[in-house]
């Protein structure tokens, strides 16, 4: 089973438009993650899938089949909410079970597979209880298991995460990659989260004001950014961004010469990206050093992110060792590997080395 998004537009009757010319394709199988910023069409890029929202143009394929004009319900397609929309009057069972009492299934088959999901999701302790009576997670779990109990060939999820803390967050992502490595579903997953995509996604389609940035494996989109956003939206801290000229190998700011052999060999104003644990620090000038004064340091254990500036150029760099000796105000020295630089057009963002 593969999906495509073929051209998919959506603009609503206010005149914004969510979704600009998307085309998309992935595997069955696969766990793509939507990442993008508020706004960017990732949530709309889902409904538009499951059928609740409906194109202005394009059209969306399963399996070779023009899905666009069918109901959500002939879709054979799951969606757990952000607000996981469970019926508060109804136990966990019931929550669970209601899906397979909507297609008419046997009683004893009800049971079998309730029994069967619930086992996977770690909560058959929970299945006499109400919504009420459960935790953030568990609740979190209750409203997969509804998504996956009827085996839908894609199971649909928008910032399901959300509303858990971060250790509930980090067990609850675990629990995920999981599930989809024992079923082998489709998995589609919302966020905002550029952790959460990270960790969760066989790829990650980035959107921003609705058309897509980079679709791409996480370590080639962390790695290799596709244009100036996806370098800036991604890392923590994101990359550094420095706007000058190239000239001759060497890239210059107003007050900053950085050595970059090999990368472009046209002369053009270009944006410098390197992100910062690729920076090395020095406590001496040097050949290659650029120097920088410290202007805050904060303590992220077991790194420590350095806020550097000189003149109107400021940076961070992630420092791996020890670097309780520098204080605000003392010089330090950064070396920038030529391996580690990146370049961006100024005028279009799009990477070019």
């Amino acid at each position: 089973m593969s999906v495509i998004f073929d051209k998919v537009s959506k603009q609503f009757p206010d005149g914004t438009l969510a979704l600009d010319n998307l085309d998309l394709e992935f595997a069955k199988g696969e766990f793509v993650v939507f990442l993008g910023p508020s706004g960017s069409g990732k949530t709309t890029a889902c409904r538009c899938l499951s059928g609740l929202e409906e194109i202005t143009s394009g059209r969306i394929l399963v399996d070779g089949v023009d899905v666009t004009p069918l109901p959500p319900r002939k879709r054979n397609m799951s969606m757990v909410f952000q607000n996981y929309a469970l019926y508060p009057h109804k136990s966990v069972f019931e929550n669970i079970a209601y899906p397979l009492r909507v297609r008419k299934l046997a009683r004893g088959r009800i049971a079998e597979e309730v029994s069967r999901v619930a086992k996977l999701l770690q909560i058959e302790d929970y299945l006499d209880r109400r919504p009420r009576q459960l935790s953030g997670g568990q609740a979190q779990r209750v409203a997969v298991a509804r998504a996956l109990v009827w085996k839908p060939d894609i199971c649909l999820m928008d910032e399901p995460l959300s509303n858990l803390d971060a250790l509930l967050r980090l067990q609850t992502r675990t629990e995920l990659k999981r599930l989809h490595r024992e079923l082998g579903s489709t998995f589609v997953f919302v966020t905002h989260d550029q952790e959460e995509a990270m960790t969760l996604g066989t790829r990650i389609a980035l959107l921003c004001y609705g058309r897509l940035v980079q679709f791409d494996v996480p370590r080639k989109i962390y790695h290799e950014p596709a244009t100036r956003f996806v370098a800036e939206f991604i890392g923590r801290p994101a990359m550094n961004t420095l706007e000058g000229r190239l000239l001759e190998g060497v890239f210059h700011t107003d007050d900053t010469e950085i050595a970059a052999p090999g990368l472009l060999e046209t002369d053009r104003a270009v944006v410098l990206g390197i992100r910062p644990e690729r920076i090395v620090l020095h406590r001496a000038a040097g050949a290659g050093r650029v120097p920088f004064i410290l202007d805050v340091a904060e303590l992220v254990e077991p790194d420590t992110l350095l806020f550097v500036k000189s003149n109107g150029t400021s940076l961070v760099a992630r420092a791996t060792e020890d670097s309780s000796d520098i204080a605000p105000g003392d010089s330090v020295y950064l070396e920038f590997p030529p391996d580690a630089l990146h370049l961006f057009d100024q005028s279009t963002g799009r990477r070019l080395s």
